[in-house]
């Protein structure tokens, strides 16, 4: 990359890194992502070193992040309480952290000697996908907004039952790359064959029925809408008790769903006559309620949980992935958390192999707010589950784009396990998920209100269930092996 550019390459990198948001919900515009992804592979095709490669892809991804999680201003500083000049810094300083990612995917492909087709069809792909799968889980992980979830609904979404959400992330990074290629005349008919092959090839696998149904059980997920500002406010929490306890009566289903901490309260605190009458509500139902409640075991020992209520045995879910700052304080970070306003964030991790809950006669897989957005971990309690559901809070993100992307997440999960998935939320989006990844009903965002659902139930195993992310590494491994061998074969420029 010539001195005469200045800074515009990185201006254009910026750019395309935050146009990328528009492949992903709400917008679900996947052409525009994989454009915006085409203009960082001619940008990292022309950069003349790993440093400049280095800075694109760390622009690049300033501009994907700060556009698309843009939504943590809004938990620190609105509800969090943090004043409005720290909560800016430190929206941006996790930002430029998580741009990291990719800037060392840009540093890893640009020190492969390779001819620009390879490069931009193989090594480009590999390289970004091992980023986005090291970024999963480094450091307790950040996996949002990998570039497989803007596949849902498109031809892509098929790689995610037999390659996960990174498979899906390699053939869409692929596919860009293609496009490249093609558009700019490097192996044309090679990369247009490649390109059809792998759009054709992921269609193909979205009409493999992975798993078998198993039945049906009627649910009914609860949306209180209660106000995050007020949510933990001593005089609303009558109020809060009642709204659930109100929809919860209303429902004829067996199984009975609330959110994450629709109790505001420790579970040893709230009245034991409102449990019975939560209870009552399951049993004259002849099911089960899941309510979403804080716990504590013991003296300063407290689990985010979801307990069950009604014929069943109870049982508790207890949250394992917890968000750092607004569950738990990470070490030497204390000062951080003076200066935010967030009750109950100081939770113990639960157990990490926790089984599936049998309730009205179902298996359930629970998991609760974000922690769906580590697929493995859903996977593990398959295929003993028939069912996936989860319960969070979302409320604390606003008018966002939080609530719609944690709502794709749901739905790539649901398409990786061949399971439905159900969420119930706070303030939206509440909604059900068929094994498919399509959303089946939902309710309006910020409303109150009850939906009624027949949630299928699967039986089986996809590939992902059973081998997990090492579908994902091996095709990335065997890209760069491809490459490999054709850099041998080919003069790199």
């Amino acid at each position: 990359m010539s001195a005469k550019w200045g800074l515009t390459p990185f201006f254009l990198a910026f750019l395309a890194g935050a146009a990328t948001v528009l492949a992903y919900s709400p917008f679900d515009l996947l052409p525009i992502g994989i454009f915006a992804f085409a203009v960082l592979v001619h940008l990292w095709v022309r950069a003349d070193s790993p440093r400049a490669a280095f800075l694109l892809g760390f622009w690049f991804g300033f501009g994907l992040f700060g556009s698309g999680v843009s939504w943590v201003y809004v938990s620190l500083h609105q509800f969090g309480g943090m004043p409005a000049p720290l909560a800016v810094a430190a929206t941006l300083g996790f930002c430029a952290v998580l741009a990291l990612y990719p800037a060392l995917a840009g540093w890893v492909q640009a020190r492969v000697a390779a001819s620009n087709f390879v490069r931009a069809t193989l090594v480009i792909p590999a390289s970004w996908m091992l980023m986005e799968w090291l970024r999963g889980w480094f450091l307790t992980g950040f996996p949002w907004l990998a570039l497989g979830y803007a596949s849902a609904g498109w031809p892509y979404a098929g790689f995610a039952p037999v390659l996960g959400v990174y498979g899906a992330s390699l053939a869409i990074a692929a596919v860009a790359g293609l496009a490249w290629c093609v558009v700019r005349g490097v192996g044309r008919s090679a990369a247009l064959a490649a390109l059809l092959l792998v759009s054709a090839t992921g269609e193909a696998l979205r009409h493999i029925a992975w798993t078998t149904p198993s039945g049906t059980v009627g649910a009914s997920l609860l949306q209180g809408n209660i106000p995050q500002q007020m949510k933990f406010s001593p005089e609303l929490y009558a109020r809060t008790l009642d709204t659930y306890a109100r929809l919860a009566g209303e429902s004829r289903t067996p199984l009975i769903i609330l959110p994450e901490t629709a109790v505001p309260r420790l579970l040893d605190q709230v009245e034991p006559e409102y449990l019975r009458r939560l209870d009552d509500i399951a049993r004259r139902n002849r099911g089960d309620l899941l309510l979403g409640a804080p716990e504590r075991t013991a003296p300063r020992v407290y689990f985010n949980s979801v307990v069950s209520l009604g014929t069943s045995p109870g049982q508790i879910y207890r949250k394992v992935h917890l968000v750092p700052f607004g569950e738990f304080v990470p070490p030497g970070f204390g000062w951080v958390m003076r200066t935010l306003s967030i009750p109950l964030s100081d939770f113990s991790r639960g157990e990490a192999s926790q089984r599936p809950l049998a309730l009205a006669r179902a298996r359930i897989a629970v998991n609760i707010c974000y922690e769906d957005a580590y697929a493995e971990d859903i996977a593990r309690q398959l295929p003993e589950a028939d069912l996936l559901v989860n319960v969070s809070n979302v409320a604390w993100f606003g008018d966002s784009l939080a609530p719609a992307q944690h709502l794709q997440v749901a739905r790539l999960r649901a398409l990786e396990t061949g399971r439905a998935y159900l969420t119930a939320t706070n303030t939206g989006i509440t909604a059900a998920i068929d094994r498919d990844g399509r959303v089946i009903a939902r309710l309006p965002q910020f409303a109150e209100g009850r939906l009624d659902v027949a949630a299928p139930r699967y039986a089986g195993a996809t590939p992902y269930v059973r081998y997990g992310d090492l579908g994902a590494l091996g095709a990335c491994a065997l890209l760069l092996a491809i490459a490999l061998v054709l850099t041998r074969r080919t003069p790199s420029g």
